[in-house]
């Protein structure tokens, strides 16, 4: 292989492409940076720099994972979500841009007065992107982030950590169906729970299907049994009527084929200001409800 920058990067970035995954220039540039050490501007502007046998070692090793079809995230050890960067790992599901519409819709659905104290609960909390940022961007709120796998919890106190989030924030090792809360305690339910139905997830794309955890794509984990992607669901609304005060709050993502199902749910029980809402590609994505 070529022993320049540039020389190296159109070689991976057409590796890349063969292999049919996103982003191959990109995902080519980005290991190249963690391979020599570089930032972006510096592979653009020095593409004639000549590359060490070391960092060559480095970037086709990396290069290799990608072309797998490893999520970048993976392979880099972190993901950008709004605005922070939190550590990911294969027991962890990668945090996608429409759940950073999750916070936003969170932000504005409680509706108390500017520096009243919030109670919330993030269940299924994975990386600790939902509950962390909550804590950060509102420092009058404090939460409970509730997982069953302890290598996920692992990550997400982590991120809480490294991101200052702790004194906040209680994080929970219990399956977040059936989570350690007290009746009427919460003003906010958040969860982006497992909804992929068994027959959805034999046609995710080999990045998703392949690497990320089961356990948080499909309820159960079961991908070979019959779920419809409801269960988990259909269960955190149960558990959300049990911790909310009355006003409090339910915010749950869903899958986009799933919204009228748990808006007739939500009907017949104890919620009323029901609403649906679009993620970016304009797919109903995650719904909203208020306690009686």
């Amino acid at each position: 292989m070529s022993d320049t920058l540039g020389l190296r990067l159109r070689e991976a970035t057409r590796q890349l492409i063969d292999a049919d995954v996103d982003s191959p220039r990109l995902s080519a540039e980005l290991l190249l940076c963690v391979a020599t050490g570089l930032n972006r501007v510096q592979l653009a502007t020095h593409p004639e720099r000549p590359v060490s046998h070391d960092e060559a070692h480095r970037f086709e090793t990396l290069v290799r994972r990608r072309a797998t079809g490893e999520p970048m995230a993976y392979i880099l050890g972190c993901k950008e979500f709004f605005g922070r960067d939190f550590k990911v790992t294969p027991a962890t599901l990668v945090p996608r841009p429409e759940t950073e519409l999750l916070i936003e819709a969170a932000l504005d659905a409680a509706e108390l007065p500017a520096g009243t104290p919030l109670r919330f609960a993030d269940l299924g909390t994975g990386s600790g992107c939902i509950a962390i940022t909550l804590c950060l961007e509102r420092p009058d709120w404090s939460g409970i982030a509730v997982d069953l796998s302890a290598e996920a919890l692992a990550v997400a106190r982590h991120n809480a950590m490294t991101l200052g989030a702790t004194q906040r924030l209680e994080l929970v090792q219990a399956d977040f169906i059936r989570p350690p809360l007290k009746p009427h305690s919460l003003d906010l339910v958040i969860s982006n729970p497992p909804y992929v139905s068994c027959a959805e997830y034999s046609g995710l794309s080999p990045e998703v299907r392949d690497y990320e955890p089961a356990l948080a794509l499909v309820p159960g984990g079961r991908t070979n049994g019959s779920s419809d992607g409801l269960e988990d669901e259909k269960r955190l609304i149960g558990v959300a009527a049990h911790a909310l005060k009355p006003g409090g709050v339910l915010l749950m993502e869903h899958g986009w084929t799933q919204a009228a199902s748990l808006a007739v749910l939500l009907e017949r029980h104890t919620w009323y200001k029901i609403s649906l809402n679009k993620d970016l590609s304009g797919k109903q994505r995650f719904i909203k409800a208020v306690r009686q």
